[in-house]
């Protein structure tokens, strides 16, 4: 119980490390730590009249139009973007999980002092513990890790930690990013804006990509 969602305050605190990294980029990345997703498999089996029958389970196929891109600057900027969700889809996954569990600790606590206890004592853990990961990523990489958060969780990072933290927290983690060009009440439009994103995250998920 040693981590949370603050790891979504250090997803904008991609300062001018990050921009010079993201510079560096431009060209596209390489080399990245970014996790391979494997289509999930579940062999089993089931009774039938008496008869044993093997069945196989598998991940969802999404099946897409090819890609046409105008030129090599908007290809680039799709293989980008696979790179990036690869990259942070993983961390906003880990950031669900850590929401439920925290949750889950925080109603067996007897009190809001002894809440507030351990939320600073899980706040500086998160500091110590996150700050060298997200100092990692892109500037853009930390905005989409708010995003999909936000796909993950069903909820903004900044409705997050005001659960947890207080308004007064959450507005000065919300203040903090607004310095630097991102939103923690960045929502996440699968059907809009964020379209190409959804694709991609979907076909990573499957492990089509």
């Amino acid at each position: 119980m040693q981590r949370l969602w603050l790891l979504l305050a250090f997803a904008a605190m991609t300062t001018a490390d990050a921009c010079a990294q993201e510079t560096r980029q431009q060209a596209g990345t390489k080399g990245t730590d970014a996790p391979v997703f494997v289509p999930t498999v579940k062999v089993g089996k089931v009774l039938d009249r008496g008869d044993s029958i093997q069945y196989m389970e598998m991940s969802n196929v999404y099946v897409y139009p090819a890609m046409a891109f105008k030129n090599s600057r908007q290809q680039g900027d799709y293989m980008r973007l696979v790179r990036n969700v690869k990259k942070v889809l993983p961390i906003a996954k880990e950031v669900r999980q850590i929401l439920i569990e925290t949750a889950e600790y925080m109603e067996t606590l007897p009190n809001k002092e002894a809440k507030a206890r351990h939320m600073k004592v899980v706040e500086a853990s998160i500091v110590r513990e996150y700050k060298p990961r997200m100092k990692k990523l892109t500037y853009s990489q930390g905005k989409l890790l708010i995003k999909l958060v936000n796909r993950e969780c069903n909820s903004t990072g900044y409705e997050a930690i005001q659960a947890f933290l207080g308004p007064v927290r959450a507005g000065f983690w919300q203040v903090f990013a607004w310095t630097f060009g991102a939103s923690l009440k960045k929502e996440y439009d699968p059907e809009g804006v964020d379209r190409l994103t959804e694709r991609v995250v979907l076909m990573v998920e499957s492990g089509q990509i």
